[in-house]
This record gives structure tokens, C-alpha cells and sequence, in this order.
């Protein structure tokens, strides 16, 4: 059985001596595993559109649960992220979020073109990699099912409160007066920039303007909020904060 899709490589891992298995969120079928036969060798025809980060064209041959690659051809390879160590680990991180969201063999395609989205905005820089990650985060949880509730304190109903906290545990926004400590601690322009991202147009996702602290209040919600509902810690954010703190 053959099967053609395009895809963006997730993950890629060594497998043997020169092949790897790779992890493919497919426009048609989902997140899917595929072998890639000497796709390590030199001469390998399909080695550029198999690596981590490509969006390639490719045609698999097998059944649901063992394919391999029978051909590949490379769509966009992201190029400028391979020539920035910072870049690179933050889109690794994408990658890594979209991997821990995408199901198996369940077509999902808004999710991967989010993906799509966020690596052609932190390659092309159309803004900065902050903003990127910040709405990347808050976009994805919306689409996974974990879309937070900005619109009203969800204790006394006030509608679109200028400050608030967030609370993970329940996706919801109290005002200062209902909930003065705990949860995910927000002023206006930050819910603002929240509720952008959650209601933009799929292309205009990226399209706004934060001062530079704003926007890292921003990302610290949004970090933090992903990291919560997803329950799980990412190598490749330890990795991309490291480098931040080092540079």
C-alpha cells in the first residue's frame, strides 16, 4: 500500500547504521513513524527532505504503524534556522510541542499548519522569536482543547476585566477583587495580546505589536500555561533558555 501526503519531520532518531525513524505530522493522516533507508549515506536521494524541520512531499510504502519512505522531496527546509543555533533550538521546541498535541493517524491540519506558520515567521523574521514562541503556545493549547476563558471573571461575571489571574488548573480568569493571589498574575495588555492570538485569523496569528516587557510577561504566561495543561517538561526549552541566558 502506498500513500502520499505532505509532512513536517518531528523528530528524528538513528536507527541501525544508516538509516533513521522519523516522527511526520502529515496533512492527511496525522502524526505518523516512518523508516528511512540510508537516508544517513552520502548519496542518499531523500536526505534533505527527511531531516528534522523540512516540509517535504513524500510517499510512504507499508501499512498504519510501519511505514517507510519510498520517496521525498523537499518543500521547505526553513534554512535560516539551521544557521542559528538560538533559532534552531527554539523551532525544535515547536517541533517538540507539536509532537506531544498531534494524534496518530487523525488528520490535523490546522495544527500543522500553525507549525508551519510559527517556523516560516521565526525564519523569515517577520517578528521576534518571543512573540513567535508566546503566541505558537497559546494558539496550539486552543487547538489541543485547552482554550483558557478571557472574556469574564469567572467569579463575578465582569465582563473583559483590565487585570486578572489566570488559573491553569481550570482554564479560567478571575478578577483582582474575586482571586488576589495564586494562578497566572496578568495585566490588561497582556489578556489583550492573549485574546488576539486566540481569535486572529489563522495567518494574521503572529500580527501584533508588544513593548518588550509586556511581551515577556506574555511569554511567561504562555510558557507557563502550555507547560501546565501538557503536564510534561521539553528538552528543547531547557535547551533554547540556556542558550538565552548565555547569550
Amino acid at each position: 500500500m502506498y500513500l502520499t501526503t505532505r509532512g513536517l519531520v518531528l523528530r528524528e532518531a538513528k536507527y541501525k547504521e544508516s538509516d533513521k525513524i522519523l516522527t511526520i505530522l502529515t496533512e492527511t493522516d496525522g502524526k505518523i513513524s516512518a523508516k528511512a533507508r540510508g537516508v544517513q549515506r552520502t548519496r542518499s536521494k531523500i536526505a534533505a527532505a527527511s531531516q528534522l524541520l523540512s516540509f517535504s512531499d513524500f510517499t510512504f510504502f507499508g501499512s498504519r504503524g510501519k511505514w517507510t519512505i519510498n520517496e521525498a522531496e523537499s518543500l521547505e527546509q526553513f534554512r535560516a534556522l539551521r544557521g542559528d543555533i538560538e533559532l534552531l533550538a527554539l523551532g525544535s521546541y515547536i517541533a517538540e510541542l507539536l509532537e506531544a498535541v498531534a494524534n496518530e493517524n487523525v488528520p490535523e491540519p490546522e495544527i500543522l499548519q500553525l507549525g508551519l506558520n510559527a517556523l516560516y515567521a521565526l525564519s523569515n523574521r517577520l517578528c521576534p522569536p518571543a512573540q513567535v514562541k508566546a503566541a505558537f503556545e497559546l494558539r496550539l493549547m486552543s487547538l489541543a482543547g485547552y482554550r483558557p476563558q478571557l472574556d469574564e471573571c469567572a467569579g463575578c461575571g465582569r465582563r473583559e476585566p483590565e487585570s486578572g489571574r489566570l488559573f491553569p488548573e481550570h482554564g479560567e480568569l478571575f478578577c483582582p477583587e474575586c482571586r488576589a493571589v495564586g494562578g497566572l498574575r496578568m495585566d490588561r495588555s497582556v489578556i489583550d495580546a492573549m485574546r488576539y492570538i486566540l481569535d486572529a485569523d489563522p495567518r494574521r496569528v503572529f500580527a501584533f505589536r508588544l513593548p518588550e516587557a509586556e511581551l515577556r510577561a506574555l511569554g511567561g504566561v504562555t510558557e507557563a500555561y502550555a507547560l501546565y495543561e501538557l503536564d510534561r517538561a521539553f528538552g528543547s526549552l531547557d535547551y533554547y533558555k540556556k542558550l538565552r541566558k548565555d547569550t
